[in-house]
């Protein structure tokens, strides 16, 4: 059944397919920071574990609300790899295990690739699909996103 909200079923269909694109870069970005949480060794070990872990978890939180946003606007939420991978603008590497610097390096790049996409989708949701409620959502999210890549640049401007 179609929500009566406001927002006629065609944006819904739009707001909805942007939003399975959000989570889709989440999950990608949530795998990527798990591996590297596990994989990670040398002189910060521990610290950059733990810091890792810290991302990743916020990741988890933040999937999970994506997911039942799309759910709250009535579509069916993605939740397979491949329909992930389908979705995701973002790009795993598999069998490459990089040092320390490459891992902030890579993580950096794809929450700033995540930021920019968002901030375009906030735009959309506002103006173009007329749904306030996810340009406030979305503005949540690109916050948590803009405090991982802050710090992800802080480690990277000490070396």
């Amino acid at each position: 059944m179609t929500p009566d909200l406001g927002i006629s079923a065609k944006n819904l269909k739009s707001i909805t397919g942007l939003l399975s694109n959000v989570l889709s870069d989440a999950m990608l970005l949530y795998i990527k920071t798990r591996k590297f949480h596990w994989n990670v060794s040398g002189n910060s070990f521990m610290e950059l574990h733990k810091l890792f872990e810290k991302q990743y978890k916020i990741l988890e939180e933040s999937i999970d609300e994506i997911a039942e946003r799309i759910n709250k606007l009535g579509a069916k939420t993605p939740g397979t790899m491949q329909e992930f991978l389908q979705m995701s603008s973002l790009k795993e590497a598999p069998g490459k295990y990089p040092a320390q610097q490459q891992m902030l390096t890579e993580l950096l790049k794809d929450h700033e690739a995540v930021i920019v996409q968002v901030r375009q989708y906030i735009d959309d949701c506002d103006e173009k699909y007329e749904d306030k409620g996810t340009s406030d959502f979305l503005t949540d999210l690109i916050k948590e996103h803009e405090t991982i890549a802050w710090t992800l640049r802080r480690y990277l401007e000490s070396k």
